[in-house]
């Protein structure tokens, strides 16, 4: 089995192997995939924290081995959660700013550096100082630090989001693994009768064709949600 990571700030994911494809979702900085299918031009990958799959160009990640993956896996993950960060690569030119939401393998948090395959970085700007008092007040806080990125099908970043690509983002920078889309999210945690019920960071999930969950949000509080619509930017509703 091959593997890559994500040495670019934000790859995009296609349903198809053409640049004019649907975009279905996008890796992050630093998330790392398997490689299931080589073709000239591109790879089809899943993704390892969310088996999630689609094609990249094959010129847009690193491949890496498989004790590479094996120590990747290992260890808990640390990610950026500052909307933009920045990273060196040692020995290199210029930086790379990369998103909320994107992955520091092996990080030292005295060094501030990080392995990207055989790859040293190193972050130069700063860490966010995260208190965790409150789990639902941490992911309502990180919620709102999209407010009024612009909607984007298959996104996963501030430059552009989709709904549950908001969920899933937020909810793993707190610590919390959920699956790509709507559809598979809902399936997961306790099911509330009335909307009532649901609590702070709570994600409603909302039927827009019978029989069909196709979008999430967050609520916080019995008035007022946040989410991704593709009429407009993140906001927060009334």
């Amino acid at each position: 089995m091959s593997y890559g990571i994500a040495d670019l700030s934000i790859v995009p994911m296609r349903s198809e192997k053409s640049e004019r494809s649907e975009m279905v979702s996008q890796i992050l900085f630093g998330e790392v995939f398997e490689i299931l299918e080589v073709d000239e031009k591109w790879v089809y990958v899943r993704m390892l924290h969310d088996r999630y799959e689609g094609w990249i160009d094959r010129k847009m990640y690193l491949e890496v081995t498989e004790e590479f993956i094996g120590k990747y896996k290992a260890e808990v993950s640390v990610l950026a959660t500052e909307v933009f960060n920045i990273v060196v690569k040692d020995g290199d030119y210029g930086n790379k700013l990369v998103v909320s939401g994107s992955v520091f393998p092996f990080f030292d948090a005295t060094t501030k550096k990080m392995q990207i395959g055989g790859d040293t970085y190193t972050l130069v700007s700063k860490m966010k100082d995260v208190g965790i008092d409150s789990l639902r007040d941490l992911i309502i806080g990180y919620a709102l630090m999209y407010y009024n990125t612009p909607y984007l099908w298959g996104g996963r970043s501030p430059y552009g989001i989709d709904c549950s690509g908001l969920s899933q983002i937020v909810y793993r920078m707190a610590g919390i693994d959920l699956p790509r889309d709507a559809s598979q999210q809902v399936t997961l945690g306790q099911n509330y009768s009335f909307l009532e019920e649901a609590l702070p960071g709570d994600l409603p999930f909302l039927v827009y064709e019978p029989d069909a969950i196709s979008h999430a949000g967050f609520t916080v509080d019995k008035n007022t949600s946040i989410h991704s619509h593709g009429t407009g930017p993140v906001a927060k509703h009334q």
